[in-house]
């Protein structure tokens, strides 16, 4: 499985339609999500483990699909960063 940042704006007129859309998908996607709604910015984040991208942002609302964004996250270890340090000395 590998992680996935997952960023799903959407409008205030959205909002409700896209937090019943999660829930459908079941309470453990919806744990997933932390929202900004509450603050005035309507997206919803997400960390989400998948064995893909696609699989990712089957998470979100198929309405919403076209404008979230998906990034695979990734972990360096201290060796890999003395590597880089190395690489542009």
């Amino acid at each position: 499985m590998e992680k996935y940042f997952v960023e799903s704006p959407h409008t205030p007129q959205e909002c409700l339609r896209a937090l019943d859309e999660i829930l459908a998908k079941g309470p453990g996607i919806l744990a997933n999500y932390e929202w900004g709604c509450m603050a005035g910015d309507h997206t919803g984040y997400a960390i989400v483990e998948a064995p893909s991208e696609s699989d990712a942002r089957e998470t979100i609302p198929a309405f919403l699909r076209g404008k979230a964004r998906v990034v695979k996250m990734n972990r360096f270890t201290p060796e890999q960063i003395r590597e880089f340090h190395k690489k542009t000395a």
